[in-house]
């Protein structure tokens, strides 16, 4: 079941759902809009070798770049960079949250998830956006631009393993800043369970 905005609001003012900063403006009818923050991970095109080996550690692949205050930070076609959101989320262990893009952003070519729209129970940090411009022209990003939804659902009952329980292999919680990815441990903790 979807919260409605009422809903919502009942559980901020409990303190089982939180965001923060939150602009109560920014509450929608089943779902609440979250902006743009000033870092961007954006991926090096000169680096050597020239593919991304998802057993390998990605640092060197990327690096940080900020949003300049109201100046813009241009997407260009096919490109595709990482984000975070102004906010960070806390949820608790029967919710589960959905991230979506702002349907006049989707008009003009603009997607801010590829796969990461899921929000598991007991996630806290920011949200990483995987930004990408499906236009042919390049779109302009600016600081704390509305840049996406965030919409609840509950669940049938409380989960026994919430987000960054032991065991399961949580990489993202607590994140302050757009992150990459980390699917290389996959392969680094097969390594290390073997005899």
């Amino acid at each position: 079941m979807v919260l409605s905005d009422h809903t919502i609001k009942e559980e901020i003012a409990q303190g089982r759902i939180i965001i923060d900063p939150l602009d109560t403006d920014c509450i929608q009818p089943a779902s609440v809009d979250v902006h743009l923050d000033k870092k961007i991970l954006v991926f090096r095109t000169g680096r050597q070798p020239f593919y991304v080996d998802v057993k390998q550690k990605l640092d060197d692949l990327t690096e940080m770049v900020e949003i300049p205050d109201g100046s813009p930070f241009f997407l260009n076609p096919g490109e595709f960079v990482l984000g975070s959101t102004v906010e960070s989320l806390t949820i608790p262990d029967d919710l589960v949250a959905r991230l979506e893009g702002k349907s006049s952003l989707g008009r003009i070519g603009l997607l801010i998830h590829s796969t990461a729209g899921y929000v598991d129970p007991g996630w806290s940090g920011h949200l990483t956006l995987e930004l990408s411009n499906v236009a042919k022209l390049p779109v302009t990003l600016y600081y704390g631009m509305r840049i996406g939804q965030i919409s609840f659902l509950r669940l049938t009952s409380p989960v026994d393993r919430p987000y960054g329980c032991e065991g399961l292999g949580s990489r993202y919680k607590g994140q302050t800043e757009p992150t990459p990815s980390r699917y290389y441990r996959d392969f680094q903790e097969k390594r290390e369970q073997k005899p």
